[in-house]
This record gives C-alpha cells, sequence and structure tokens, in this order.
C-alpha cells in the first residue's frame, strides 16, 4: 500500500534518512519509533506530500505521490498531528464532518452519504454521544477520538498519526492504541503512528518501522525484537527484552 524507494530526507547539509526503502500493507498497524529529533514527523509529513524529498519516491498504491493532485492525496491519506485540538465554536459532529470535505462540493453541503460517514466514524471511535458537545468542554483523551473519528469519516486506505498519545495517562494511552488496532483489523486500512510508547508499540502493533539515523529498519513486531535494533538504539536507556512477551523492561 505504501512503499519508499530508496528515500532521502533531510534539511540542508543534515541527512535524516539515507537511500532507505521499506513496505507496509493494509490492515496493519504500524509504530514509528525513534528517538526525539531523528525524523519521524518529518517522514510522516513527506508520506503525507507535505515534505520535500532529496531523493527517491514515495508510492501509495501503485503510484507516486509526487505526482498526485492534492484533492486525490486527500482522498487516500488522512492526517492526525500531535497538536492539542480544542475547537470552541463547533460541536464535535461539525468537526468529525470536516472529514468529508474532499468530497462534498463547492459549498461543502454535506449529502446522506456524507452525513451516514460521519455517524459512522463516530459510533466506530464510541464518540456518538458527543455529537453535540464542544471539544473545549472535553477531555485531550476524547478530543483524540474526535479527530480519529474525523480522519475515519475521511475514508482513506491510508490513517497518519503524529504522536496521538503524547498527552494521555497510560490507561488511555493503551485503550488508544487498541482503538487504532481494531479499526486497522475490521476495516483493513494502514495505520502508521509515532510513538515513545516502546511497550504499547511491540505488545499491539503488528508491524515497526525504526528511525536510527540515516537507517529506516521495517520489520514485523516480534522480528524487530529478535533483530536487536530496538536495544541497540536505546541502549542508553537500559532496555531488554522478553522476546516470548514481547515485554520492554527498563531498569
Amino acid at each position: 500500500m505504501i512503499q519508499l524507494k530508496e528515500l532521502t530526507l533531510g534539511y540542508g547539509q543534515r541527512v535524516l534518512l539515507d537511500k532507505v526503502s521499506a513496505q507496509v500493507s493494509g490492515g496493519q498497524l504500524i509504530a514509528l519509533l525513534g528517538r526525539n529529533g531523528t525524523g519521524k514527523s518529518t517522514l510522516l509529513r513527506a508520506i503525507m506530500g507535505l515534505e520535500k524529498t532529496q531523493t527517491g519516491e514515495i508510492i501509495l498504491q501503485g503510484e507516486n505521490i509526487a505526482l498526485l493532485k492534492p484533492e486525490r492525496l486527500a482522498r487516500n491519506i488522512s492526517f492526525v498531528t500531535t497538536d492539542k485540538v480544542r475547537i470552541a465554536n463547533l460541536r464535535c459532529e461539525d468537526v468529525v464532518a470536516l472529514g468529508r470535505a474532499p468530497y462534498t462540493n463547492w459549498i461543502g453541503q454535506l449529502q446522506t452519504e456524507d452525513k451516514e460517514r460521519v455517524a459512522e466514524a463516530m459510533r466506530l471511535v464510541g464518540m456518538t454521544d458527543y455529537a453535540e458537545k464542544t471539544m473545549d468542554k472535553m477531555s485531550d483523551g476524547e478530543c483524540q477520538r474526535i479527530m480519529i473519528a474525523r480522519a475515519l469519516a475521511q475514508d482513506t486506505p491510508v490513517i497518519l498519526l503524529d504522536e496521538p498519545t503524547a498527552f494521555l495517562d497510560l490507561p488511555n494511552r493503551y485503550e488508544l492504541c487498541l482503538l487504532l488496532k481494531r479499526l486497522a483489523q475490521e476495516k483493513g486500512k494502514c495505520i502508521i503512528f509515532s510513538t515513545h510508547d516502546l511497550d504499547i508499540a511491540l505488545s499491539l502493533c503488528d508491524f515497526i518501522m525504526l528511525i536510527d539515523n540515516p537507517q529506516l529498519y521495517s520489520l514485523p513486531a516480534r522480528e524487530m525484537v529478535a533483530s536487536g535494533h530496538i536495544e541497540r538504539l536505546f541502549r542508553n536507556e537500559s532496555i531488554t527484552f522478553d522476546a516470548q512477551e514481547m515485554r520492554v523492561r527498563i531498569r
């Protein structure tokens, strides 16, 4: 579904990723791991077509994203940022409805199908009862679910999330990632999210993409643990792994 071919990303003289290649498919929850400043957000933006690549190609369902028009991209990839979103004068239902923008007419009028997609997206994230509420009166976890519902309403095969659990406590982080896994499996979507939660990533995700500048390692979760790449990257934190239980231990 997404293929990176000899991709190089960086700023000026600094190279973040150097001629890396990887491929991920639908129906999977994929964690993007790496230390701070290694380029996780940059890679997500590049896949979105918002970051210029130095060399190489990003292929989305057989097509180079550099050649796709914005309208086509918006029907194939949706994006949830790490920023806290607090929209005081829009109901949650209206926020989710913004995801239908690539499909509505020039005045943004929702048709019956659009309204059904919005209602279904809110149901999938368990937020149907919040349709009339505004986000300034909700918790961080509830707001994040609304933003994921907006991405679902956009009806794209690929969903990218940049640190979606950054402002959540541990129970809510785990619950949100369980939701993402269920959506990937039930809807056949390719869901990639950047995170620092190693334990959650390794226990819940099907696939891991690990940035160790300037390399990118892409493996199924169990194979990534067995490879030693994560332990080597984070060795200063004295991380050990139980490959059988897929557990992270930090001493």
